[in-house]
C-alpha cells in the first residue's frame, strides 16, 4: 500500500551518498528536501490498492511512468551513432490440464532495417527505449490451442550491427528488410511444463550504425582531413591548429560537372594503440568497414602527437597507420586506398616529397626506422599519390579526379566478377541438368528392339 513510501524512503533523503546509487532508484524515490515526512492515504495514489510505492511518489501523486518488474538497468543515452534498447519476448499462454489444450506462444522481439529510419527518430518514437512483444492467447474450451502472441518489430536504420550487453555480436542489417530475432517469447503451457508457461528472454541491445561511405579519411590526428573535407565537399567541419579537432564523424558529397556524387567520410584522428581501442580506438576503426574506398591523408612534415610521444616522419605514419589497420582488421588492407600527401605549401615540402615517393617504392629498405612489432605483415598498395596542400587547393582538382577514376575502376571490377560469377553458375546448373540420371519412369529404347 501507498503507505509504506514513507518507510521505504527515510533511509533515502539528501545524503553524500545519494549521488551514488542507480538514476532510476533516485528517480523514482526523488523528493524536495522541504517536502515532510509522514504518511498519505492509500486514495492519495489514484488507486484504492496499489501493491507497490513504485507507482506514486512521496506526495501521493501518480507518477508519469514506472519501471518494469524486469528491468535490470536504465538506459544510457547515446550519441548519433549509437543506441540502447531493452526488450522482452512475450509471455506463453496458460495451458488447459482438463482438456490437455496448450497456450499460445508469446510473441517475438525482431529488429528490422528501414531505409528512411534513422536513430534520431526511432529515439523520438520510443523514447522509453523499451520493448515486449505480445503475450501468448490461454487455451480455452473453444480454442484448445492458444494463438502466438504478436510480435514486436523494432524499426532501425539500414547500417546497423547489433551486439548483446557482453560486447557480443548478434548480427548485423546492412540492406532494407533484414532482420534479426532478438528475444524470443516464451513457450505456452503444455503437458512438458505442467500447463505452466514460460516467461519470454529478455535482453538488452546496442545499437551501433556504422557509417556507409564511398571514401573514409584515414589518418593521425591534425594530418588535415577535415580542412581536405572542407575543399573537396561543402561540409564545413571544425577545423583548428591542434590534435583532434573531430570528435565524431563528419560527412560530406563530392560534387561533379555531370551530377556524379561520391560520399567521403572524415573520420576521428588515429593514434598509436587504436586497435586496443586506445584514443577514438574502435569508435573510429569500425566505421572504416563501411567505407568502399580508403584516402590516406599524411602530413608530409611528419607527425608528433605530444612532446612525450616519438616523432614520426611521413613515411613511418603510413606504416603505423597500415599496421593499425591490420591488427584490427586484416580485411581493411584489401580496400583500394589511395595517398594524399598533405601541406606541400610548406618550406622544404617537395625535397621531402622525393624523400618519401622514394621510400614508399623500396620500403624494405626504410622498415629499420621503425620499431619492429610496429612493421606491417603486408604493405598498402595505392592506386594513386597525389601531393596536395588543402590551404592553398594545390592538387584538390587532380586528387577528386583520382578518387572518381578508382571508384569506377573498382566498381567496374565487381561487375566483371559478378557476371563471371552468374555465367559459372549457369554452366555449372546447365551441366547438372544434362548429366542428370534418367528417371525409372522413362522408357528407353535398347539395341534388342531395334529392326
Amino acid at each position: 500500500m501507498c503507505n509504506d513510501v514513507a518507510s521505504a524512503t527515510d533511509d533515502l533523503l539528501p545524503n553524500p551518498e545519494q549521488d551514488k546509487r542507480p538514476l532510476e532508484r533516485r528517480r523514482l524515490f526523488h523528493r524536495e528536501p522541504s517536502v515532510p515526512r509522514m504518511r498519505q492515504p492509500a486514495e492519495a495514489c489514484g488507486r484504492k490498492n496499489f501493491p507497490t510505492a513504485a507507482g506514486c511518489d512521496v506526495s501521493g501523486a501518480p507518477r508519469e511512468s514506472t519501471l518494469l518488474p524486469w528491468e535490470g538497468i536504465a538506459p544510457r543515452r547515446y550519441g548519433a551513432l549509437q543506441l540502447l534498447l531493452v526488450q522482452k519476448g512475450g509471455s506463453g499462454g496458460m495451458g488447459y490440464p482438463r482438456l490437455g489444450g496448450e497456450g499460445g506462444k508469446g510473441g517475438d522481439v525482431w529488429v528490422v532495417a528501414h531505409k528512411k529510419m534513422t536513430l534520431k527518430q526511432l529515439k523520438d518514437k520510443y523514447p522509453q527505449k523499451r520493448f515486449v512483444a505480445g503475450e501468448g492467447a490461454n487455451s480455452r474450451v473453444s480454442a484448445l490451442q492458444g494463438s502466438k502472441g504478436k510480435d514486436c518489430e523494432i524499426p532501425v536504420p539500414v547500417g546497423i550491427s547489433v551486439t548483446d550487453e557482453n560486447g557480443k555480436i548478434i548480427g548485423e542489417l546492412n540492406k532494407e528488410e533484414d532482420r534479426i530475432l532478438i528475444a524470443e517469447g516464451g513457450i505456452g503451457g503444455k503437458f512438458l511444463t505442467n500447463f505452466l508457461p514460460l516467461k519470454g528472454q529478455k535482453r538488452i541491445i546496442h545499437l551501433d550504425l556504422k557509417l556507409i561511405a564511398d571514401v573514409g579519411l584515414v589518418g593521425f590526428p591534425n594530418a588535415g582531413k577535415s580542412s581536405l573535407l572542407s575543399q573537396i565537399s561543402h561540409a564545413k567541419p571544425a577545423i583548428a591548429d591542434y590534435a583532434f579537432t573531430t570528435l565524431k564523424p563528419e560527412l560530406g558529397k563530392i560534387m561533379y560537372n555531370d551530377f556524379k556524387q561520391i560520399s567521403v567520410a572524415d573520420l576521428p584522428g588515429l593514434i598509436e594503440g587504436a586497435h586496443m581501442n586506445r584514443g577514438m580506438g574502435h569508435k573510429f576503426l569500425k566505421h572504416i568497414e563501411r567505407t568502399r574506398q580508403l584516402l590516406f591523408v599524411v602530413d608530409i612534415s611528419g607527425f608528433q602527437l605530444s612532446s612525450q610521444t616519438q616523432y614520426r616522419t611521413a613515411f613511418e605514419t603510413i606504416i603505423l597507420l597500415t599496421k593499425e589497420l591490420e591488427l584490427y582488421n586484416e580485411g581493411l588492407q584489401k580496400k583500394p586506398a589511395l595517398l594524399a600527401v598533405n601541406k606541400m605549401d610548406l618550406p622544404d615540402a617537395q625535397h621531402k616529397f622525393h624523400e618519401l615517393m622514394n621510400q614508399l617504392q623500396n620500403p624494405k629498405d626504410f622498415l629499420h626506422l621503425v620499431e619492429k612489432q610496429m612493421i606491417p605483415e603486408r604493405n598498402m598498395e595505392f592506386q594513386h599519390i597525389i601531393p596536395i596542400s588543402a590551404i592553398t587547393g594545390e592538387g584538390i582538382e587532380e586528387l577528386k579526379n583520382c578518387i572518381r577514376k578508382s571508384l569506377d575502376e573498382h566498381a567496374n571490377q565487381e561487375n566483371d566478377a559478378h557476371f563471371k560469377k552468374q555465367l559459372l553458375n549457369l554452366r555449372v546448373s546447365n551441366t547438372i541438368s544434362y548429366s542428370k540420371p534418367p528417371s525409372k519412369h522413362v522408357v528407353t529404347s535398347s539395341k534388342k528392339n531395334i529392326i
